[in-house]
């Protein structure tokens, strides 16, 4: 039989919601409702909640994995239940070896408690011999920054010093397993940057570690394979790049049909209505190569009258499926359409006669303002596939994830300096 660290099978999770307020009864009335058909019904049929519904995987001993889903997905849920802070509704959990956890800030610490005595505290907990805590005692308390107070109760501490000093416990103490939900981002940024350091380092000393965060680049970075939870279920488990990928897809792009999104901010005085891509052939498409025509016709309906093209200002930026800016085409760095007014109703064209990017599927934003103010701002507007192309006449073609996404022609010539001349005097 294969060794695993983690293994569920069937996992599910179900709570229940919505419990009714009971008004305070006799004791026989209370008998009643306990006896009855009718009120066991109620009491069975109140709204319940699945958080997590069959979730099967295995975990290998020394695998970093990420956790990956929109809020209310079930991974805080899914952590809890493998840490032994909940129980399964069916299905089972089996984890083999110590479990260190940080689901949640100071998570089993003790306010009354010193900071010395919680990190003891903490190890006993994890089932870990004296001496081996105090062996680690020093490393902890220099990673937390917390060397002066170190001997403070914990309920003195600020929010900061507290969760440096949970996340030291947590890193330090070698689990073999280590559960960390997304609590890295309570931190400042220069102890963030730390604990994925820190959180690397355990990772390659074969530690087993699966991590819950929304920040995509810490979870590419950590984890090489990654699951992608969606109400309660898992959508993807395998290579972390296609989880990504995966997650951002569902998350991003919502449709190019604009006029019937909810999700933008501007005054409205101008709106955008659709977003539509075409090829050189003015097919409207979804994908396109590399180095290819691109036309990206935007429909507006304007309530403006008398406002000129000079007052506008829109801007459409591409991001990459971890969010990034990638780059942004704007009437403001390029010459806008000509001068006259507005009609209330049109389109408007961005053309790119060789497009830029390497291979990967980019979320588009747009931005459009006019000389009174913001009048619609739309993220994920639409999404772009851009496939291997011609780009280069070599018929090589850059890979984002290695050599970055832009692509910017090049020659390369060889040139021999010419020799000093010594000049005689």
């Amino acid at each position: 039989m294969a060794r695993f660290a983690i293994r569920t099978e069937g996992l599910g999770k179900r709570f229940q919601i919505g419990a009714l307020r009971q008004p305070y009864s006799t004791l026989r009335e209370s008998l009643t409702r306990m006896v009855s058909p009718a009120a066991r019904r109620r009491r069975h049929d109140k709204a319940q909640i699945w958080a997590l519904r069959n979730i099967t995987f295995d975990v290998n001993p020394g695998d970093v994995i990420g956790v990956i889903g929109r809020n209310g997905a079930g991974k805080s849920t899914l952590l809890k239940v493998l840490s032994r802070i909940t129980e399964p509704t069916e299905g089972r959990a089996m984890v083999r070896g110590r479990v260190g956890s940080l689901l949640e800030v100071g998570t089993g610490f003790h306010n009354e408690l010193t900071g010395r005595e919680n990190i003891f505290l903490s190890g006993a907990i994890l089932g870990m011999p004296r001496a081996e805590i105090r062996r680690k005692f020093d490393e902890i308390v220099a990673f937390a920054e917390v060397s002066t107070f170190v001997d403070t109760a914990l309920k003195h501490y600020s929010s900061g010093m507290y969760l440096r000093l949970a996340f030291a416990v947590a890193a330090h103490l070698e689990p073999a397993i280590l559960l960390v939900d997304e609590v890295l981002a309570v931190g400042d940024m220069a102890f963030q940057r730390k604990c994925l350091d820190k959180m690397q380092e355990v990772g390659e000393t074969g530690q087993t570690v699966l991590f819950v965060s929304h920040d995509l680049t810490a979870i590419s970075r950590l984890a090489p394979r990654s699951m992608v939870l969606g109400g309660g279920e898992m959508k993807f488990f395998g290579e972390t790049a296609d989880a990504v990928r995966r997650y951002a897809t569902e998350r991003q792009a919502q449709g190019a049909e604009l006029r019937h999104r909810t999700d933008r901010t501007g005054d409205g005085v101008i709106r955008l209505e659709a977003l539509r891509c075409r090829d050189f052939d003015g097919r409207v498409v979804d994908s396109l190569g590399s180095g290819e025509y691109l036309d990206i016709c935007i429909d507006y309906e304007s309530r403006l009258a008398g406002i000129s093209y000079a007052d506008l200002a829109l801007d459409m930026r591409f991001t990459d499926v971890l969010g990034h800016p990638i780059t942004t085409f704007s009437t403001r760095f390029s010459n806008g359409p000509a001068n006259g007014s507005l009609p209330p109703s049109g389109t408007l064209v961005c053309r790119i006669p060789a497009l830029p990017l390497a291979e990967e599927t980019y979320a588009i934003d747009l931005w459009l303002a006019y000389r009174g103010g913001l009048a619609d701002m739309i993220s994920g507007a639409a999404e772009l596939r851009i496939v291997p192309g011609k780009f280069f006449e070599t018929g090589q073609e850059p890979v984002k994830r290695k050599h970055g996404a832009a692509l910017i022609r090049h020659e390369w010539t060889a040139a021999v300096e010419a020799t000093p001349q010594l000049i005689a005097g």
